[in-house]
């Protein structure tokens, strides 16, 4: 039980170990922040990281984070997968069921889709993201000045953009396996080339765009603007794990909550019959509108946030974590071979 005494704190002073007196300082101080254009260091320290190398080391780093975080979290996508497509009700129902009837392996259908398809997906989105995210840091040095607060949108959409070509087909064949198609990954892939050829692959990539540019802008800003926080409240120069943790945490929830609409109408497109497999993201929508009220266009958000909240602090920790593991190691390369090259 809470005290008489006690007096709640917004979120992002509670990130910090020393909290402001008020959300006025908070807000002043994160806004004066984010606005401020970025200013690289004119003399770079020659063992210093180019966008080059980030980009190469956040495609690493998102590859391990990505492939463990969608094989952790696989069983809760299955659970949404069912309600979405209206197998069951809720998400007890569609566990106990799914349970009953698959046993664990239930759970895990699509497994081998998920790890080759997120790890490389992830390794496309962190890669292309710190790659963005450096090169326009880079660009405050000369004519052309870059507020931060517009950097973590721009990396994120394009992060977005470019890993949906790779996770759309391995989210296909995920769920449709999830809905209830029977063999293994490869298989289901064959029936739907045979069926549908290539754009197969793609079916849903519009409504997938759609969710994931606002989602991915939503995630990666929040957690960023979160980081940025509290790296300039604290004096550190990283997070600490439960940081990431939190940031993520909230960062995943604000953006799957927001999303969950787009969600859905992904869900249903990727999981049409043949026959169907044409249907336009407006006409969908429509159908589920009249179908199932406005109410339909939120089913499975409970499974939906709290996997979000979860992947994304796990992601965001593992990414952080092995990042800063290979950065370490690079570095101290380098320093040693420029160290050597001078003597």
């Amino acid at each position: 039980m809470v005290g008489a005494g006690f007096k709640a704190k917004p979120v992002c002073l509670l990130l910090s170990p020393k909290p402001e007196s008020d959300f006025s300082a908070c807000f002043t101080h994160l806004t004066s922040l984010l606005l401020s254009p970025v200013s690289p260091s004119k003399n770079p320290n020659p063992t210093s990281l180019s966008p080059l190398d980030r980009a190469t080391i956040g495609a690493a780093a998102g590859a391990a984070a990505g492939a463990f975080t969608y094989a952790v979290l696989l069983p809760l996508d299955a659970v949404k997968t069912n309600i979405q497509a209206k197998l069951y009700s809720n998400s007890l129902e569609a566990t106990i069921s799914i349970f009953k009837t698959k046993g664990i392996q239930g759970f895990y259908r699509g497994l081998s889709a998920v790890a080759i398809g997120s790890a490389t997906s992830s390794a496309v989105y962190f890669g292309t993201c710190e790659l963005a995210k450096h090169v326009m840091y880079a660009l405050g040095a000369g004519w052309f000045t870059v507020p931060r607060v517009v950097v973590p949108p721009l990396a994120g959409a394009m992060g977005n953009v470019v890993s949906s070509a790779i996770m759309v087909p391995k989210e296909l064949i995920t769920q449709r396996m999830q809905a209830g198609a029977s063999g293994w990954s490869w298989q289901v892939l064959l029936r739907i080339l045979k069926s549908d050829g290539i754009l197969g692959l793609y079916a849903g990539y519009t409504a997938t765009l759609l969710r994931n540019l606002p989602a991915g802008i939503l995630s990666y800003s929040s957690f960023e603007y979160l980081k940025a926080f509290v790296i300039f409240q604290t004096k550190q120069t990283q997070l600490k794990p439960a940081q990431s943790i939190l940031c993520g945490a909230l960062a995943g929830a604000i953006s799957a909550s927001l999303t969950t609409p787009l969600d859905v109408v992904k869900t249903r497109l990727m999981i049409q019959t043949h026959k169907n497999a044409q249907m336009k993201v407006s006409e969908m929508l429509r159908q589920i509108v009249n179908e199932e009220g406005w109410g339909g266009l939120g089913r499975g958000i409970g499974p939906r946030v709290l996997h979000s909240a979860c992947f994304a602090a796990l992601g965001y920790f593992a990414f952080e974590t092995v990042r800063l593991a290979i950065s370490k190691q690079y570095i101290e390369q380098r320093e040693k071979t420029v160290a050597d090259l001078t003597l």
